[in-house]
């Protein structure tokens, strides 16, 4: 079994097949037979994990097992107190209630940290349109105990994990 931690850069398109216009996951990892457990849309940036064994895959990117995600969301607008608690309650996006998230303000004014466990499309881009501060920049920092800062991954970089560590939080 293998599992990578990718810092994927903006504008990489999360697949391995070459795409016209936009880099790859192959253009970033070169281990062949992984695949990523769960997805960042191109414009989004940050933390991904690639595996080679399809149950390690489910757990990590399905929202049944409530793996925590984190972002920082760079958001247009200084985010003011109604928003954050609206969040933190759960936004109704139409299609579908979000759960509450856990929040931390305290990074610059325009950036925010939420905490998910679902990873629905584009969700927290969603989110924070919903609560009136779009989505400028969106990097996953962290999945589980794992952080790109821990990691010490810049963007592009991979290492390689050991799969049965303690890192993920799923059982």
């Amino acid at each position: 079994m293998r599992l990578l931690a990718l810092n994927k850069p903006f504008g990489t398109i999360c697949q391995f097949s070459p795409h016209v216009t936009r880099a790859s996951l192959a253009d970033w990892v070169k281990v062949p037979g992984v695949y990523p457990a769960g997805r960042l849309d191109s414009d989004s940036e940050g933390l991904l994990l690639l595996t080679d064994d399809g149950a390690l895959q489910a757990r990590i990117a399905e929202p049944r097992h409530k793996l925590v995600k984190r972002y920082w969301a760079q958001v247009e607008g200084a985010v003011d107190d109604a928003a954050l608690k609206q969040l933190a309650r759960g936004v109704d996006l139409g299609d579908y209630v979000t759960r509450p998230i856990r929040y931390r303000a305290a990074i610059p004014t325009t950036w925010i940290e939420l905490s998910i466990t679902e990873g629905k499309n584009r969700q927290v881009r969603r989110m924070t349109a919903a609560v009136g501060f779009p989505t400028l920049r969106l990097v996953r920092v962290g999945i589980g105990a794992l952080d790109i800062f821990s990691l010490g991954l810049q963007p592009g970089e991979s290492v390689e994990l050991r799969a049965n560590a303690p890192w993920d939080g799923v059982a």
